[in-house]
């Protein structure tokens, strides 16, 4: 079966004979049961010449072959370096080759990569390497205002004076070595660059012996997701997880041998790391990287020069290129598909996707971290008015129902909570039983805390969220995250944040602040509180301080007035009252 028929197959025989608002993928294409190592290991044997990835902004090409004697080499130096199947390796870089070197060597090796988020900050990355115990980093040294290597030393002064391997830092108990990506170098760091000179004969055999030890439902990935409480949550995901969904991501967007596809996605998120680089080396195309970050020059520039054939990304990177000025004088004819995820994306952009990027066979995907992440996806195949008005059908092997309040489906079209039960379904939280059995119930449904619809024929509609999660471009936001770090503020007596409408982004980020008795404060001092402590898309662009909060008469934070009340005042003028940078 072709990847053409693949796609449409994919598309046709969801079975949606169960009763109500429950669906099942087709199950005729079978699961892969085998590792992410032995998955690239297919690649190499079957595409040796063809070439597997190309990261323009670092003028690096490798073929298949060239990228798994890499991959090879970086695996046999983390296990020089002392690791052992299970230990976690953190990686904290914008996109390069270096970042998807590390994710297929930590999987050669059984090791557990870490994804951290390039726009952390000092309490950000701390958390997240302390709750899951990273014993290896490796961090770009700097990337525009984030001075990784700046940030880690300052966690971890000790780096100066310390050995590789050897490392003990008070702040970072668990962290033994660190390894910079890039510059010259530096007391207490590995270079990545040196790391093939530790792949001696015996770490190279002992790579080899480990291999048959390593199945496909161990975990081999932490991806970190804001918490409704406060602190991230660390969704462990295994080879069997993300290897599918990514090869089915493919199958559903008609990814062929040869193709090439843009990857200006983050690969630190599933976005790019599954839905690009999976779905590429199960199905024989090339990644291309255009740039560290998106930027909409570099991602035309990059389509046009490589003849990139596919294209993922957020609405509004869409957007962005589209209304580039320069976006007429690119010659995009190679293109015909890729991936809009997300966000919801209006029909009139679809329609100039279709009718002035050559993608008219473009698809619309659906999923959060916790399940791999895809779960609905159209096909190239689906009405244009589907693919606008709806994330598609369920993906292959992933049983899908909308639930009342009571858990009991609901009838076609109506709206009730989404709930996902199949093979991408996670691991767990890391470390957190308790949070891990509020998610996924007893019959191993994760529950995503989505409001949705399913009409009779398959096609799920997000219709709002049951969670109160702001989505800023593609990104997640958890306002209690932002709450409980406004909490620190001495004088910030309380913080209430949520989603407003934004026409760049989807949503923005408010907060009403309640400060202490007596207590002044400006925008520009929380601004500066924020700066170097959280991710900037998280910097609040919309502030107020207030005296009280619309309650309910037993005490409940109104939210929904507080969203109502700021829409309106954001419609009526054109000024907003504080704007983050970035």
């Amino acid at each position: 079966m072709s990847a053409n028929q693949q796609a449409r197959h994919l598309d046709a025989a969801a079975d949606r004979t169960m009763s109500g608002s429950q669906v099942r993928g087709v199950a005729t294409l079978p699961l892969l049961e085998y590792t992410i190592g032995e998955a690239l290991q297919r690649a190499v044997q079957r595409w040796p010449e063809r070439e597997a990835l190309v990261s323009v902004h670092q003028g690096i090409r490798l073929s298949y072959a060239q990228f798994g004697a890499r991959v090879d080499e970086i695996a046999a130096a983390l296990l020089a370096l002392g690791l052992s199947p299970g230990d976690r390796v953190g990686v904290w870089a914008c996109n390069c080759v270096e970042w998807t070197l590390a994710q297929f060597a930590t999987a050669k090796a059984g090791l557990i990569q870490v994804n951290i988020n390039p726009a952390y900050r000092l309490s950000e990355v701390e958390y997240t390497l302390n709750k899951v115990g990273v014993k290896v980093l490796i961090a770009a040294e700097s990337y525009r205002s984030s001075d990784y290597v700046g940030m880690i030393e300052a966690l971890a002064p000790e780096i100066a004076d310390s050995t590789a391997g050897m490392l003990d830092a008070a702040r970072l108990p668990t962290l033994k070595t660190v390894i910079k990506i890039g510059g010259a170098p530096r007391a207490g760091w590995l270079r990545f660059d040196d790391l093939p000179q530790l792949a001696r004969p015996v770490q190279v055999a002992k790579l080899l012996a480990l291999q048959p030890s390593l199945h496909a439902r161990q975990a081999i990935n932490i991806q970190f997701t804001s918490g409704t409480t406060g602190s991230p949550k660390g969704a462990t995901l295994s080879h069997r997880n993300i290897l599918n969904n990514g090869y089915f991501v493919g199958a559903s967007m008609d990814l062929r041998e040869g193709d090439r596809l843009c990857i200006p996605v983050p690969l630190y998120h599933c976005f790019g790391m599954v839905m690009g680089n999976l779905a590429c080396i199960t199905r024989g195309a090339t990644m291309i990287y255009p740039a560290p970050t998106f930027d909409a020059l570099a991602t035309l520039k990059a389509i046009e020069s490589e003849r990139c054939t596919g294209l993922h990304g957020v609405p509004t990177m869409f957007i962005a290129q589209v209304e580039h000025p320069e976006f007429k004088s690119f010659d995009l004819s190679s293109l015909r598909n890729g991936v809009m995820a997300g966000a919801p994306c209006p029909e009139e952009v679809m329609r100039k996707l279709i009718a002035h990027m050559n993608l008219r066979d473009i698809t619309i995907a659906y999923g959060m971290t916790e399940t791999s992440p895809v779960s609905f996806q159209s096909s190239p195949s689906s009405p244009l008015d589907r693919r606008v008005s709806t994330v598609g059908r369920v993906q292959p092997h992933l049983e899908c129902k909308v639930i009342d309040s009571d858990g009991k489906v609901v009838a076609h079209g109506e709206r009730g909570e989404l709930c996902t039960r199949g093979y991408s379904v996670m691991l767990g939280y890391w470390n957190d039983a308790e949070k891990t059995a509020e998610a996924i119930d007893a019959d191993g449904y994760m529950h995503t805390g989505d409001l949705a619809t399913i009409d009779a024929e398959g096609y799920c509609a997000i219709v709002g969220r049951i969670k109160d999660l702001v989505i800023r471009g593609g990104e997640n936001i958890y306002p209690r995250e932002i709450e409980e770090f406004l909490f620190k503020h001495p004088l910030i007596e309380d913080a209430q944040v949520v989603g407003v409408p934004d026409e760049k982004y989807g949503e923005e980020v408010c907060v009403w602040v309640k400060l202490r008795a007596g207590a002044t404060m400006s925008e520009a001092q929380l601004r500066e509180f924020c700066r170097e402590r959280i991710a900037h898309y998280k910097v609040p662009r919309y502030v107020r301080f207030v005296e009280e909060f619309p309650m309910t008469v037993t005490g409940k934070i109104q939210k929904f007035m507080i969203r109502d009340a700021m829409t309106r005042e954001i419609a009526s003028t054109s000024q907003p009252m504080y704007r983050s940078q970035g």
